[in-house]
């Protein structure tokens, strides 16, 4: 089933031109990336499948329905913890914010810390985490929010390579056993692959799809060189193979 689908949708600001004629799908369960170039329109589109922009040419249709707002977790960069809070105050307040009583809403969270192997952290504050940790609980507390369809915007870029590599193989484990759908910005090709059901390359101003990858790992050769040979073909789709 197609959970996100953007049918020749197309975006201005004033008389610039952000996006043109984009279309992409993502079916219920994928991890799909899109892979671009710094301002080519990127978190432009995240925010039109989000809601905070409105569609000005085109359609956008999540789980069925054409435009809706709110149908998405939408998580940034920067994990915004409350840094006066607890793990646990920080996690409880979508929920909190959904009017669930307070101690269900407490023991919803601790259910969810074990499932995302946080319970060790409950009651910790931000400051004392690592950058790995403290995106995770924000990757909670985004779950909390109620939806299954993920937009990662950048989620995991201000981390160190071997704490990135740790929480994408984190991620795609909770992904499957959340049933999750999600959708990812990035422009590191190797995030992309580490994570990718399929690729989507946008490039250009106003930003355009000029390719889409989709990843068939084969268990007959080594996936370092499967590797190589995809990233060659991101360059090239990206006009960086010079």
């Amino acid at each position: 089933m197609t959970e996100i689908r953007l049918e020749h949708v197309s975006y201005a600001y004033g008389e610039e031109r952000i996006l043109e004629d984009i279309n992409l799908e993502v079916t219920s369960g994928e991890v799909v990336s899109i892979l671009g170039p710094s301002g080519v329109g990127k978190t432009t589109l995240f925010n039109l499948i989000a809601g905070i922009l409105e569609v000005q040419s085109g359609r956008i249709v999540l789980d069925g329905e054409e435009n809706p707002k709110g149908r998405v977790s939408y998580m940034l960069q920067k994990d915004l913890l409350l840094e006066h809070k607890t793990v646990l105050g920080n996690i409880i307040l979508p929920l909190l914010i959904q009017k669930v009583d307070k101690a269900e809403a407490i023991a919803r969270s601790d259910e969810i810390l074990a499932t995302f192997q946080l319970t060790a952290v409950r009651d910790k504050y931000p400051h004392e985490l690592s950058g790995g940790m403290r995106q995770r609980v924000a990757l909670l507390r985004t779950y909390l929010f109620g939806h299954k369809l993920f937009l990662l915007d950048e989620a995991f870029s201000a981390l160190d390579e071997m704490t990135k590599m740790e929480l994408h193989a984190w991620y795609l484990e909770i992904h499957k056993q959340l049933q999750l759908t999600t959708l990812i910005i990035t422009h590191s090709i190797e995030e992309a692959l580490s994570l990718s059901d399929r690729i989507y390359i946008l490039k250009n101003r106003p930003g355009q799809i000029v390719s889409e990858i989709k990843l068939d790992w084969s268990e007959d050769e080594d996936k370092e060189v499967q590797k190589i040979a995809y990233k060659r073909q991101i360059l090239a789709e990206l006009g960086l193979d010079k």
